[in-house]
């Protein structure tokens, strides 16, 4: 998807209003816009990357 495009940026912003993402959670959202096919396609990214990090976390301690 294009970041740069007026309509995914409307729906980035929904998805920021409508789960409350916090600063880290928008840029890693930011992040994964570009190599994401479509909004689902973003959202399965997202959970992947969220349960990467709690695995990793848990890794770690």
């Amino acid at each position: 998807m294009n970041i740069n495009d007026k309509s995914v940026l409307e729906m980035l912003n929904k998805l920021i209003v409508i789960n409350r993402l916090n600063n880290s959670q928008i840029l890693q959202m930011v992040n994964l816009v570009s190599i994401s096919n479509d909004i689902n396609d973003l959202k399965d990214n997202l959970k992947w990357e969220n349960s990467k990090s709690f695995h990793q976390n848990i890794l770690n301690k």
